[in-house]
C-alpha cells in the first residue's frame, strides 16, 4: 500500500521544511473558536503529482473533496481535528492549531512513474475528465439541469464500456442529486439506486433514504436506512444525517415515540460536535412532532428552543423559525401570540434584502418567507377575531406588495379576504369593488397558471429525453438527430414560407405594373402563382402532419420506458429511428415510389402490433407479379387510416381483431389499395370518442383530403379514396385508395 506523510511529520522526520501559506492575522491561539478557512492540497511526495478525490473532513462535520488539481478548501476552528481518507493511502487526522495552509506529500505516488503501464496513465486521463465532467455537472445543478445532465451523461460516457464501478456510482450519485434538486423524485430514486448496485456508499444511502422521505415513501426509507446503523465509521454530520432521516421517516408512518428518540439521538451527535444549523432543525422538528400529537407543552418548549438557536443564525433562518412557530399558535387559536410573533419576523424581514421569485423550466420556486405573506397571515389572525378595522390595513399592505412583486396567489387571497370583511362590515360598495379587483386577479392568475402548466411539460419531456440518453447513449444520440433535423427542416419551411409569401408580393407588383403590356404575360403569372400556392399548401400540410405521427410514435416508445420495459424500448427505439429516417427523408416529395410506401407501411404496422399484440393480427398482401415500382404515391398517405384502424376500430374490439392491407393491380394503368379492419366501426368509435378527440381526428382526415385534392389538381386525378362500413351492422371499416401511373 502507498505510505502518505504529512508535512509536519516530514519536518520531524526528514528534515523537509514545512510551508506556511498564511499566517493569524490577530494573534489567536490555539483555543479561539472562531471560524477559520483551511485550503491546502494532496499530492505525491516525489514530483507533487496532484491527488483527486480525497475525502477531507473534520471531527465537527465539515466535508469535501480534493478537486482534479488535489486541492481544497474547508471551514474549521481552532481545535478541530482534519481526516485525510483514500483508497490511495492510509487515513491520518491532523489537529488544527492555526489557520496555516496544511498540505500533504504522500510518498510513492506517482502518475508518470516507471512501473506503472501505458493503460494506467490512460485511465487516469479518464479519471481527470471524468471528474471534470462532474464538476461542471454540479455547477450548473441549479441554473440549467439541461446542461447538468448534459455533463453527467459526458462523464459515463467517458468511461467507456468498461467503466470504474465506483467513478460510474459517483456519476449516478450526482444525477440523482440534480434530480432530486428539482423535484424529481422518483428519477432521483432510480439514479441513487443504480449508483449503489455499482459501488456501496453511505453517502449515496443516505440520499436514497432522504428521496424516498421527499416522495413521501416512508417504508422505503426506514428499510434502506436502518442498516447504517450498524455502520461504525460514519462521519458525525452522516451520523446526524441518519437519525434525522430516520425520524423523519417514522413521524411520516405516524410512530413519534420513535420519530422523537432518532431526533435526540442526532441532538447529541450534533450538540457534541457543534452543529449549530442542525441543532435548530432538530428542535424544530422535536417540536413538530410534538404538536402533531398534541402534547402542546412539550411542543412550545422545543419551539423556544429553536427560536433560541436561530436568532445566532442567519436572519433568514431565525425569521424561518418564527413563522413557523407563528403557525403553531395559529394552529392552537393563540391569534395574539401569533400576531406579536409575525410583527417581529416583519421587522426583522425589512433589515435584510427582499428574496425574489424566480421562475425555471416550468417550476415556480417562491420564497414562502415575504412580507405580503406575513401581512396577510397577521390580517387572517385578526379576522378569526373578528377584529375587521386591525384586519384592514394589513390586507391592503399585502395586496400593494403582492402586485409589487408579481406575486398573484398572494394578491389573489387577500383580495378576496379583503372583500369579506367589507361584506362583514356591511360595506357592501367597498366588497364588490374589491370582489371585481379579485375576478380581476384570478384571470391573470388563470392565464399564468396556463403558462406554468406548458412549462411543466415542456420541462417533464426534456427530463423524459435526458433520461433516456443516459439509458442508452446510442439510440439517444439517433433521436436528438432526428429532433434537430425535423427542427431545422421546421425553420427551412418557415423560411421558404417567408420567401415565397415575399416573392407574391413582389410578383403582383409586377403584375399590376405589366398587366396592361401582355395578356400572355398576365395568364402566365396567375398559372405560377397557382402552382406556387399548391406547393406551399402541400408543405403546410405534410409539415403538420410529420409532427403529428412523430408525437403519436414517442407516445408509444414512452409507454415502454414507462413499463420499466427497456429491452423493447430500446428494439422499439431502432425500430423507430428508422422509420423516421424514412419519413423524413420522403416528407419533402410529392409524389414517392409505392415500394418506398409499403416497406414504411410494413414497419409502422409491426410497431403498433408490438404494442397491441393481444389486440389484432394483420397481413399485407401485394398481388403476385404485381411491379409496384411502377407506381407513385404521395407519402404518408396510407400509414393515418391505418392508424385510425388500429387505434379507433382494433382496439376497443373485445376480441382479436384483424387488418387487411391488400394491394392489387385494377388494369394496365391503375391500382387499388383496400385496408380492411373488422373493428368496432365508425360509429361506435365516434361515440366513445371525446369532444376534443373528435375535433383531432377530424382535422387530420381533413388535411389527408387537401392533399388529395391539390395533387389531383396539379396531377389531374391520380388518386382517389373512398371510405364505406365492412359489414351491413356497421362494425368493421374498408378504405379503398384508387392510384394511376404517372404517365397515365
Amino acid at each position: 500500500m502507498i505510505k502518505y506523510t504529512y508535512i509536519i511529520i516530514l519536518l520531524l522526520v526528514t528534515g523537509v521544511p514545512l510551508h506556511i501559506q498564511a499566517q493569524f492575522p490577530d494573534g489567536s491561539g490555539a483555543g479561539n473558536q472562531r471560524i477559520i478557512e483551511i485550503k491546502g492540497s494532496v499530492k505525491g511526495k516525489e514530483n507533487y503529482e496532484p491527488i483527486s478525490g480525497v475525502e477531507v473532513s473534520t471531527d465537527k462535520g465539515a466535508y469535501v473533496l480534493t478537486d482534479i488539481h488535489g486541492e481544497y478548501r474547508i471551514r474549521v476552528s481552532i481545535g478541530d481535528e482534519l481526516i485525510f481518507r483514500s483508497p490511495e493511502f492510509e487515513t491520518k487526522r491532523h489537529r488544527i492549531s492555526s489557520d496555516e495552509d496544511v498540505d500533504v506529500l504522500v510518498e510513492g505516488y506517482s502518475k508518470s512513474s516507471s512501473n506503472r503501464s501505458r493503460s494506467k496513465i490512460l485511465d487516469d486521463n479518464k479519471a481527470s475528465k471524468h471528474q471534470f465532467y462532474l464538476d461542471s455537472a454540479y455547477a450548473y445543478q441549479k441554473e440549467d439541469i439541461e446542461k447538468s445532465i448534459d455533463f453527467i451523461t459526458q462523464s459515463i460516457a467517458q468511461l467507456g464500456k468498461r467503466a470504474n464501478k465506483k467513478q460510474l456510482a459517483l456519476s449516478m450519485t450526482a444525477l440523482g442529486e440534480v434530480y432530486q434538486y428539482h423535484q424529481q423524485y422518483d428519477l432521483a430514486v432510480t439514479s441513487y439506486k443504480d449508483a449503489l448496485k455499482a459501488n456501496k456508499t453511505s453517502k449515496t444511502t443516505l440520499l436514497l433514504g432522504k428521496a424516498y422521505i421527499l416522495n413521501k415513501n416512508f417504508e422505503a426509507a426506514e428499510k434502506v436506512l436502518s442498516p447504517l446503523l450498524k455502520v461504525k465509521n460514519l462521519i458525525p454530520y452522516q451520523q446526524v444525517q441518519l437519525y434525522e432521516n430516520l425520524g423523519d421517516a417514522y413521524a411520516g408512518l405516524k410512530e413519534f415515540n420513535k420519530a422523537i428518540d432518532y431526533y435526540e439521538e442526532g441532538l447529541l451527535v450534533a450538540k457534541k460536535n457543534q452543529m449549530a444549523p442542525k441543532l435548530i432543525d432538530l428542535n424544530s422538528k422535536i417540536a413538530d412532532v410534538y404538536a402533531i400529537d398534541n402534547k402542546t407543552i412539550e411542543a412550545e418548549g422545543f419551539y423556544r428552543n429553536s427560536l433560541k438557536l436561530a436568532a445566532n443564525e442567519a436572519p433568514q433562518r431565525a425569521i424561518q423559525e418564527k413563522e413557523k412557530v407563528a403557525d403553531f399558535y395559529n394552529k392552537k387559536n393563540r391569534y395574539d401570540d401569533e400576531i406579536q410573533m409575525r410583527k417581529q419576523s416583519l421587522n426583522e424581514l425589512k433589515k435584510i434584502p427582499k428574496a425574489k421569485v424566480e421562475f425555471k423550466k416550468g417550476i415556480t420556486i417562491p420564497d414562502s418567507i415575504t412580507s405580503q405573506r406575513i401581512n396577510y397571515k397577521i390580517a387572517n389572525a385578526y379576522i378569526s377575531q373578528d377584529k375587521y378595522d386591525q384586519a384592514i390595513p394589513y390586507l391592503e399592505k399585502s395586496i400593494v406588495e403582492a402586485d409589487t412583486d408579481n406575486d398573484l396567489i398572494v394578491q389573489k387571497d387577500a383580495t378576496r379576504k379583503l372583500s369579506e370583511v367589507y361584506e362583514y362590515k356591511g360595506d357592501f360598495t367597498k366588497a364588490l369593488e374589491t370582489y371585481q379587483a379579485y375576478v380581476s386577479v384570478v384571470d391573470t392568475l388563470y392565464i399564468r397558471k396556463e403558462q406554468e402548466i406548458s412549462r411543466a411539460a415542456r420541462f417533464n419531456r426534456e427530463i423524459s429525453t435526458k433520461q433516456s440518453r443516459i439509458s442508452g447513449l446510442e439510440q439517444e444520440r439517433e433521436l436528438s438527430q432526428s429532433k434537430y433535423a425535423l427542427a431545422v427542416t421546421e425553420q427551412q419551411l418557415i423560411q421558404e414560407s417567408n420567401k415565397r409569401q415575399l416573392w407574391i408580393i413582389y410578383s403582383l407588383i409586377a403584375g399590376m405594373l405589366l398587366m396592361g403590356v401582355s395578356t400572355f404575360f398576365f395568364y402566365r403569372s396567375n398559372q405560377q402563382q397557382k402552382l406556387a400556392n399548391n406547393l406551399l399548401a402541400l408543405k403546410s400540410l405534410r409539415s403538420q402532419m410529420n409532427p403529428h405521427f412523430i408525437f403519436n410514435a414517442l407516445n408509444s416508445v414512452n409507454n415502454y420506458i414507462a413499463k420499466s420495459d427497456e429491452r423493447s424500448a430500446n428494439r422499439y427505439l431502432s425500430e423507430f429511428s428508422t422509420l423516421m429516417r424514412s419519413v423524413l427523408e420522403n416528407s419533402e416529395e410529392d409524389f414517392i415510389p409505392l415500394s418506398k410506401e409499403l416497406e414504411l407501411l410494413s414497419l409502422y404496422v409491426k410497431l403498433e402490433h408490438s404494442r397491441f399484440p393481444d389486440k389484432f393480427d394483420y397481413q399485407l398482401e401485394v398481388e403476385e407479379n404485381l411491379d409496384v415500382s411502377a407506381f407513385q404515391i404521395p407519402p404518408m398517405l396510407l400509414q393515418p387510416y391505418i392508424e385510425n384502424a388500429i387505434w379507433h376500430g382494433l382496439r376497443y374490439k373485445e376480441d382479436k381483431g384483424f387488418l387487411g392491407i391488400e394491394v392489387k393491380q385494377k388494369n394496365k394503368e391503375t391500382l387499388q389499395i383496400t385496408i380492411t379492419d373488422n373493428g368496432i366501426g365508425r360509429k361506435k368509435s365516434a361515440a366513445l370518442k371525446t369532444k376534443n378527440q373528435r375535433k383531432q381526428k377530424s382535422k387530420g382526415m381533413g388535411n389527408i383530403k387537401k392533399r388529395v385534392a391539390i395533387l389531383n389538381d396539379m396531377y389531374k386525378d391520380k388518386v382517389a379514396v373512398a371510405i364505406a362500413n365492412l359489414e351491413a351492422d356497421g362494425t368493421g371499416t374498408k378504405v379503398v385508395f384508387t392510384l394511376k401511373k404517372m404517365n397515365a
